[in-house]
């Protein structure tokens, strides 16, 4: 027994000592398990927080319910708030506290497979065949709270209502194309909204016309030109196309194309502003191009800034450089990285679009569906046209805050911005606007833009006469707390009010806008991001149009610019398709344009102001539109127009408000003032095609301080904005030049000292040369041909550029006599008289017209203009 039992004493320690040793091995393998699942765990975390990286602040709408009440998802809501509340910067503007560290959540479900087919294209001059993005079907309201990032918000803090906010991811059904319908077929409606009234079409837009024009433009800027259509909600699938758009995309690489007379110059970026002076004679008429060079450009993600790396692989931008406009570059230094610093972080554009409440989808004029005036109320909505010079009546059946169609091209919603994007203060200026139509265009500024770019919006009311745009108008904005209304105590026009809004303005940006106007979703950033790019970068978002008549939204033709004819009219002009092709543009590359629309544009406050802003001199409205364009690229700055930036805007026939003297008046001066500032020689192109402006002998006012603001910034001359910015103008400086040929006798009037003489014509003989100006001269150096005494003698006198004494008619300026075209008739004598040749004493003469006659029949060597 004693053996027996030391027997199992000695086989119990062995089975104690394997128990404890398996026990371990147990608890080690236990350990390196959770070890392996933490990895693996992490992992599956950092792929779904890397797909879920553009979605922050958009919660995901779940099952709808009736249409207009849909149920929120709780869950997607709880997801939302856990998601972060963005940077440090971010949650202290929101003043919100840090949120707490978020659990890790499920992997987001797969999104849906579009259906075949939905990838809509273009025709072959960028006319879509179907419709553009769709307003989402309204949704429900929701508070956002906290987890948001930059896209957070909190909505405008309505009297009792709930903070709604419907934020449209990239990837949702609310930014995608479906199958498109026919031009003929009405747009197909989203789930809940009303469709649109039965065989109603979209109208077209105003196609500007482009040949001589009076110096007076009209009430309103011409909407741009090609099919307006109206922008119908379609959902959109992603096609081939779009869905290579990856996160990581930035905004696409300008495309710089140099359009000329003669066909096609694109430019390489790099190559640097050639100087030009305004010196020599030579006339720039038909077949002469420029050969030079545009001005130099910059990738997109060419300007960094010092940046703090935070967790999760983003970046914080430094506050010292929060919302600051960026210096200045110098020549050749534009699109280079700061010395040790790194790239800030960047985010898809968000497509906000927050409202106090949800959307009534079957409000009038939702989703901007056209209205119909019923029968009985045309009476009333007649009276009412002229408040606002737009269909008043219907207007205010429309909800403030309707939502509207997502027109921006594909892959305008995938493209990246940087975080570190500056503040703008928006400035609307307005004198008696129509109340519906204010608010609307407030309420779009605050509904689609991301709150914390917002620094304020500046409400400039020129001395208004309506009642409501007083204290009820006051009343309204004081539950925005962002928007502030400046009441002027006189009326100073739109051009000084707008720089009395500047005065006042704490953003780093000045964003301005027209009172009539709807921003749509994703619309500011783009702006912001060319703009901090360089500061010296002006950004036009493409402007869309709001029927006057029946309040429809409509979308416009993509790849038009802002230009203008002669006498400075503007108009809009698409880039030709062969244009287009050649150069491989797409619909989001950057446009750049010779003049803006002037109505709608952001631009960094300081360059602004080293601009001299608007020249002061202007009166009211008109030409500031052309002044600032000329100021901007001749004075080393640059305007773009951002495809991906759209903002409606009503563009009505006359101005409902009064000018100091009459609008042509008004407007008149105003672009003569810009001509003699900024035109250098060319100012007479301006003054032949508005020759009346030389026979009123106008007074432009003082332009010392313009002038000398101009030598100041050292600005380029007009002939190098011709070659380089807008070499497709028509601008030779004279009418017609060379010899001037008698047709009966093919001799050749020469100068002889001072007298003229009548001899076989030589081409190489410089005193046989004669240029026939725009203010109707025949110019020989600083002589001009002029009839001398009552006896019809010719003789030679000093030119004077607004002698009536000393003008000439010829060819379309002797159409008001048509069988007069080959003559050259004395302008300022009673009776029309014509130079003529005495055939028997080849001496030259000023004689009664005879059309019959062939001595008095004349022809320069080169025409440039007719």
């Amino acid at each position: 027994m004693s053996g027996l039992r030391r027997l199992f004493r000695g086989s119990g320690r062995a089975l104690a000592f394997v128990f404890a040793a398996s026990v371990v091995w147990l608890l080690l393998d236990m350990a390196a398990l959770r070890l392996s699942l933490g990895e693996a765990g992490g992992r599956l975390l950092k792929e779904a927080a890397g797909r879920g990286q553009g979605e922050r602040a958009r919660p995901w709408r779940g099952p709808e319910g009736a249409a207009g009440s849909p149920r929120p998802d709780p869950a997607a809501l709880r997801r939302g708030r856990r998601r972060g509340g963005g940077t440090a910067a971010a949650r202290a503007a929101r003043r919100e506290p840090p949120p707490p560290p978020p659990p890790p959540p499920p992997p987001p479900p797969p999104p849906p497979s579009p259906p075949p087919g939905a990838a809509g294209g273009r025709g072959p001059r960028g006319r879509r065949a179907g419709g553009r993005r769709a307003a989402p079907p309204p949704g429900p309201a929701v508070t956002l709270r906290g987890g948001a990032g930059p896209a957070a918000s909190r909505a405008p803090a309505g009297a009792g209502a709930a903070a709604g906010a419907v934020a449209r991811p990239a990837g949702d059904g609310g930014g995608r194309r479906g199958a498109p319908p026919s031009r003929a077929g009405a747009p197909r409606a989203p789930r809940g909204a009303p469709p649109p009234a039965p065989g109603r079409r979209a109208g077209r837009g105003v196609a500007v016309a482009e040949g001589p024009a009076p110096a007076a433009a009209t009430g309103s800027r011409q909407r741009p030109a090609g099919t307006a259509r109206q922008a119908g909600p379609l959902p959109r699938a992603a096609g081939p196309e779009e869905a290579r758009v990856g996160r990581g995309e930035t905004a696409p690489e300008k495309r710089s194309v140099l359009i000329s007379k003669e066909g096609i110059n694109p430019s390489s970026p790099g190559v640097p502003h050639p100087g030009s002076d305004s010196a020599g004679n030579s006339p720039r008429g038909r077949g002469e191009p420029s050969e030079r060079p545009p001005a130099s450009e910059e990738g997109d993600g060419a300007r960094t800034a010092n940046a703090t790396a935070v967790p999760g692989g983003r970046s914080r931008p430094r506050a010292a450089t929060q919302g600051a406009a960026p210096k200045a570059p110098a020549a050749g230094e534009e699109g280079q990285e700061e010395a040790g610093g790194s790239s800030p972080g960047t985010h898809r554009v968000l497509s906000l679009d927050v409202t106090l409440a949800p959307r009534d989808p079957q409000a009038p004029g939702q989703f901007g569906h056209p209205l119909a005036v019923p029968d009985d109320k045309q009476e009333e909505a007649k009276s009412r046209w002229k408040e606002g010079n737009f269909n008043v009546y219907l207007s205010d059946l429309i909800p403030v805050d309707r939502a509207i169609a997502d027109t921006r091209p594909a892959g305008c919603s995938d493209q990246r911005v940087h975080d570190d994007l500056p503040t703008t203060t928006i400035i609307m200026c307005f004198v008696d606007e129509v109340w519906s139509t204010l608010l609307r265009s407030v309420h779009s500024v605050l509904s689609r833009s991301p709150p914390h770019l917002i620094e304020e919006v500046i409400l400039v009311d020129d001395f208004s006469t309506k009642e409501y745009l007083k204290e009820k108008l006051d009343k309204y904005m004081s539950r925005f707390p962002k928007v502030k209304i400046l009441h002027l105590k006189e009326r100073h026009g739109l051009i000084r009010a707008r720089l009395a809004g500047a005065e006042i303005a704490k953003g780093a940006v000045l964003t301005f806008l027209d009172s009539h106007v709807e921003c749509n979703v994703g619309w500011l950033e783009p702006l912001l991001e060319r703009v901090r790019l360089s500061r010296a970068k002006v950004a036009c978002p493409v402007i869309e149009v709001i029927s006057d008549k029946d309040m429809s939204y409509m979308t416009v033709d993509n790849f038009q610019r802002g230009i203008f004819t002669w006498p400075m009219n503007f108009g809009w002009r698409q880039i030709p398709q062969e244009v287009i092709e050649k150069n491989k543009i797409k619909e989001t590359d950057i446009i750049r344009c010779p003049v803006m629309a002037g109505g709608l544009f952001s631009i960094d406050k300081k360059y602004f102001i080293e601009l001299g802003m608007y020249d002061p001199g202007l009166d009211v409205w008109g030409g500031e539109n052309m002044e600032i364009s000329f100021k901007v690229w001749m004075c080393g700055g640059e305007i773009e127009i951002v495809p991906c930036s759209r903002v409606g805007h009503i563009f009505r026939n006359d101005n409902p408000y009064s000018f100091p003297k009459d609008r042509v008046t008004t407007v008149e001066r105003n672009l003569a003032r810009v001509a003699e500032v900024w035109l250098d020689e060319y100012k007479e192109l301006f003054y032949g095609h508005a020759y009346h402006l030389v026979l009123k002998n106008l007074d432009v006012g003082d332009l010392t301080q313009q002038i000398q603001l101009r030598k100041k910034l050292r600005c380029k001359s007009f002939r190098w904005y011709l070659e380089n910015v807008y070499p497709d103008l028509e601008a030779p400086l004279v009418k017609a030049s060379g010899l001037l040929v008698n047709i009966a006798m093919a001799r050749c009037i020469t100068v002889e000292n001072t007298t003229l003489a009548f001899e076989p014509c030589d081409v190489n003989n410089k005193n046989q040369k004669f240029n026939y100006t725009w203010l109707r001269l025949i110019q020989h150096g600083e002589l001009c041909i002029a009839p001398a005494g009552a006896a019809g003698a010719l003789g030679l006198r000093r030119c004077e550029g607004r002698s009536r004494s000393l003008t000439w008619l010829h060819r379309s300026l002797a159409a008001f006599q048509p069988e007069l075209m080959d003559h050259i008739v004395s302008e300022h004598l009673q009776q029309p008289a014509c130079l003529e040749v005495d055939p028997s004493h080849k001496t030259l003469r000023v004689n009664a017209c005879d059309s019959t006659n062939p001595y008095q029949k004349w022809q320069f060597g080169n025409y440039y203009a007719e």
